[in-house]
């Protein structure tokens, strides 16, 4: 890591092999971006970890994690309203955490400049949804940037400060998965050193900043003439590409990764149509567009996710009265999914049957592998106690996590999904009109600091029947152990950390418990007393996560690799290891009996209380790479 900082600080100018998230985060430094939040969540969260790189007392800019999306956009907007170049990233999904907010964004005077890095996931590698962003950004007012490389990033990024900068209004650099976590050698420029910060700059009378009556309607007129002078300036070849092909007769328009998936399996084909990449797909440079349109007869739209480009290639078409056939979406799946070769290779045979040579379909052997919790993690022994705690006919409901998992086999806890911090809400709304089954809401530590709280207040306020269990961590685990409000420190050193059990006491909530989840039956003896009473109550069900805590432990020299053994004399393979606890340590035999995997045990102990028979113990003296 220390390696990392100082590649990022480097003077340049300099070329590096990196990941579209780090080729960002030396773009921020390049330009001056003196404050920067977020809150972690794939595909951005290496955007941060290359930040974070850099020794605290050598940083040239802010940078935090936020609360939630919508606070980091807030504190990035006022430290562009006091002058200072601002950038807020975030995942797909935290744009809705974050859109009451970031739609009035383009109505403000944005002195210093404020850019946003969405990054959509095409295939819902790690979401809910494969929601398309570039939405958002119409209805907004505000300018997207496309890249489909990370040297593409680098520059998008660099591109969309100054525009910001020259022109105060929010700029997006849209990223996708494959994009952020792609690898490329990048040209990087140089950069001369932090600059000295000026004064607070901020003028009320720069504005108006208050969007109310008569004076949102004229923030609103001098949002659309922004970007109608940004659609000039983005109309010209720095911010597309066109790409001869051997056959002028068809033409492909596309932009981001499609395009680099495009390319790949066109490597084979004999006659090969003109391409058409956009680096800006919010506004379309439509002069580029309308004289590509004119060239071909036929011409294909080739997006991912939703047919956002198509709809307003059409328009356009029809506005000029321009004689083409343009090919969109076909069939449903073509909706669906991240545009890899395979399936770029599959869309243009349903299109131009023949123009792929079959060679460049590629699909994968590999069989799909379930997500699982890691060896020793905290959830599967609360999942495993809590189960203990319920009837079949009890309802659960799953938040956003890596306690999210509990919904697959063998725990099968968590029946509905909607968002972050919607479980003690969903669950509120079912235990209405419901004497006959309990209901049981689920939430991680991290989720309760971002989204939880208006839920609980709600149940406080309105006495809902409901019994929310917090799965207390201390991380924001699933997305690379990022530090919350609990957690005792932020991104630049320690910090007193907020109580769980202080703020629900805060908030009123009268029943409180709470416990190690490696005590699993005390776990569900509260559980039980929970749900035995009426109105709101809850149980904080609270361990470290165990890959953290692992990592910390292996870094100290005097570690030892610890592990448990099964104890085949008085194994008598009822199986419960595998089947009921669940943990990939344990695996079994063809003849029935019960191993435990040397790669993954992690000698934790949390599983030796499940076995009827006690056929668990810890494994003596096991020396580092010993079998």
């Amino acid at each position: 890591m220390k390696r990392l900082g100082d590649m990022l600080l480097n003077r340049g100018p300099f070329s590096e092999i990196v990941l579209g998230n780090t080729a960002l985060a030396r773009a921020m430094i390049e330009s001056g971006t003196e404050v920067i939040t977020s809150y972690p969540g794939s595909p951005t969260p290496e955007i941060a970890s290359a930040l974070l790189s850099i020794p605290g007392d050598r940083r040239p800019f802010y940078f935090e994690f936020s609360t939630n999306e919508k606070v980091a956009t807030e504190v990035a907007c006022g430290a562009s309203l006091n002058g200072r170049p601002a950038c807020v990233f975030f995942k797909s999904v935290g744009l809705n955490v974050a859109a009451d907010s970031f739609i009035q964004l383009s109505l403000l005077e944005l002195t210093g400049g404020l850019v946003a890095v969405i990054g959509d996931d095409p295939g819902a590698n790690s979401s809910q949804n494969e929601q398309d962003n570039r939405h958002f950004a119409r209805m907004a007012y505000i300018p997207v940037f496309e890249p489909s490389s990370p040297a593409e990033a680098y520059q998008a990024y660099l591109d969309a400060m100054d525009l910001s900068r020259r022109k105060k209004m929010p700029v997006i650099v849209r990223m996708t998965t494959h994009v952020c976590h792609g690898k490329e050698k990048v040209a990087f420029g140089s950069w001369s050193g932090a600059s000295p910060k000026g004064p607070p700059a901020f003028d009320s009378t720069g504005g108006p900043s208050v969007p109310l009556t008569a004076a949102a309607l004229e923030m609103k007129r001098r949002a659309l003439a922004k970007l109608a002078l940004v659609a000039c300036e983005t109309d010209t070849p720095s911010f597309w590409e066109l790409r001869k092909g051997t056959d002028p007769t068809r033409g492909i328009i596309t932009a981001g990764l499609p395009y680099r998936s495009l390319l790949d399996v066109l490597e084979e084909a004999d006659r090969t149509p003109d391409i058409l990449r956009l680096g800006v797909v919010h506004p379309l440079p439509r002069t580029a567009i309308a004289e590509f349109l004119g060239d071909h007869p036929e011409v294909k739209i080739l997006e991912e996710l939703d047919d956002f480009l198509e709809r307003e290639i059409k328009a356009l078409a029809f506005d000029l009265a321009i004689d083409i056939s343009i090919l969109g979406k076909g069939d449903t799946d073509d909706w669906i999914g991240e545009y890899t070769p395979d399936k770029v290779a599959e869309v243009l045979e349903k299109t131009w049957p023949g123009l792929v040579s079959p060679g460049a379909r590629r699909e994968s052997a590999l069989q799909p592998r379930p997500p699982q919790m890691c060896p020793g993690c905290g959830h599967r022994s609360a999942f495993h106690a809590i189960k203990q705690a319920l009837a079949d006919e009890d309802i659960t409901v799953a938040d956003i996590g890596c306690h999210t998992l509990g919904y697959l086999p063998p725990y099968s806890l968590g029946e509905v999904l909607l968002s972050m911090g919607h479980s003690t809400g969903t669950a509120s709304g079912l235990s209405l009109f419901n004497d006959s089954r309990r209901v049981i809401a689920f939430l991680g530590d991290s989720t309760f600091f971002h989204a939880g709280l208006p839920g609980i207040v709600n149940a406080v306020f309105n006495n809902h029947n409901v019994t929310l269990i917090i799965m207390e961590n201390g991380t924001t685990a699933m997305t690379g152990h990022q530090d919350h409000p609990g957690a005792g420190r932020n991104a630049r050193g320690p910090a007193e950390a907020i109580s769980i059990r202080s703020v629900l006491e805060g908030l009123g909530v009268k029943s409180i418990r709470e416990t190690d989840t490696y005590s699993q039956k005390q776990l569900t003896s509260l559980v039980k007393e929970a749900l035995a009473e009426e109105g709101f109550s809850v149980v904080i069900a609270r361990h470290p996560c165990m890959l953290k805590y692992t990592r910390e432990q292996q870094r100290k020299p005097d570690y030892r690799p610890k592990s448990v053994e099964i104890l085949q004399e008085k194994c008598d393979r009822l199986h419960v290891c595998v089947e009921s606890f669940g943990c990939p340590s344990f695996q079994r035999n063809e003849d029935g009996s019960v191993f435990v995997s040397p790669d993954l045990c992690i000698g934790d102990g949390s599983c030796i209380q499940t076995c009827p028979v006690k056929a668990i113990s810890v494994k003596k003296d096991r020396k580092e790479g010993a079998e």
